[in-house]
């Protein structure tokens, strides 16, 4: 412990009081008591005062230190972060700006392996997602080569089976060029002024078939007031309230029901599309904005669509301003909810 704290310091107070007691001695009339007495105090005073100093302000945070560098040696990032403020005490900042700077390039590498794996995920994902088409489109083409086409009944229901295949390609590629424009800002909302209720009648007219066939109903909700009119790119959140209408039937319940909610809020419209369906699980919800993220693949799939759906959902909704959320419990149904700006006449 010669180089510890109380080394270092037992040696300097022993020093000062020496040197202390030594000039003093120099001094006439000064008593051999008064000497002891100024030695002592000397010695304590220095001892006391350099050790607090040196233990608290130097070799705390050096062991401090190197504790940090061994955990971050071991890739050891689970240290509570304690909070960081200027300090006086130079040591001190050094091993905080150790910890910030071990932990920021930590989260980055996080980062970069959860990007990685959803790079990994998303190739798989879009791979999938275009041999599904290609390989049926090409199964049925080679199969007419092969001689079926002198058969016009198999012939015109392989052309047709192909041809609805190449369209399922191109809506899943139109998808995936408008998502694209989205994210690198290429697609500007072209905002107005519309009766947001009246857009909504619109797409339950559009939807009523599809609806029927599940014999779900869709309405507005019972204290709904007619003409809410919004400041939006119309197209856009047509877009939207037509994906999300039509995502409530295709995973609704038979015999259920669809409901949406426009409210009027200070300068806003929160607008809310609810249904009351099985409900998504919760280790899905944060998930059901990823491209091609499915809760249920195999119905999903059956059900048609891209799967890119609420993620253009998402970008056109943050495109104005807005996020928008989910809420979901198993076996009571699912809510999406996002917010406009209110516009001219509301």
């Amino acid at each position: 412990m010669l180089f510890g704290s109380k080394g270092v310091s037992l040696l300097a107070a022993l020093l000062i009081a020496c040197i202390t007691t030594v000039f003093l001695a120099f001094v006439d009339n000064v008593s051999e008591r008064a000497l002891v007495v100024t030695f002592s105090l000397s010695f304590l005073s220095s001892f006391l005062f350099i050790y607090v100093a040196l233990e608290f302000l130097v070799f705390r945070e050096l062991n401090m230190i190197y504790t940090m560098l061994d955990k971050i040696k071991q890739k050891d990032f689970k240290v509570p972060k304690k909070r960081i403020f200027r300090d006086a005490n130079p040591v001190k900042r050094l091993n905080e700006e150790i910890y910030t700077y071990a932990t920021r390039k930590q989260q980055e590498i996080d980062e970069l392996k959860r990007m990685e794996e959803y790079r990994r995920e998303f190739v798989a994902n879009i791979s999938h997602e275009l041999k599904t088409p290609i390989f049926a489109a090409q199964g049925f083409i080679h199969t007419l080569l092969d001689g079926a086409i002198e058969d016009e009944k198999v012939r015109d229901k392989f052309l047709e089976k192909s041809a609805r295949s190449l369209d399922n390609l191109n809506i899943l590629v139109q998808d995936l060029l408008t998502l694209s424009r989205m994210e690198s800002g290429e697609i500007k909302m072209q905002f107005s002024h519309f009766d947001l209720y009246q857009l909504t009648s619109d797409i339950f007219e559009q939807l009523e078939e599809t609806a029927i066939a599940k014999n779900i109903k869709l309405k507005f909700d019972k204290h709904q007031i007619p003409k809410m009119i919004a400041y939006a790119d119309k197209n856009r959140i047509s877009q939207v309230m037509t994906n999300l209408i039509d995502n409530a039937i295709k995973y609704g319940n038979e015999a259920g029901k669809v409901v949406v909610e426009i409210e009027s809020e200070k300068d806003q419209l929160v607008v809310s599309v609810r249904d009351d369906g099985p409900g998504i699980e919760p280790e899905h919800l944060k998930r059901i904005f990823e491209r091609f993220y499915r809760v249920e693949k195999s119905r999903s799939k059956d059900s048609g669509g891209t799967g890119l759906g609420l993620a253009i959902t998402k970008h056109i909704v943050e495109a104005h301003g807005s996020k928008i959320t989910v809420t979901s419990k198993p076996g009571k149904g699912t809510q999406f909810r996002f917010k406009l700006p209110k516009g001219k006449g509301e």
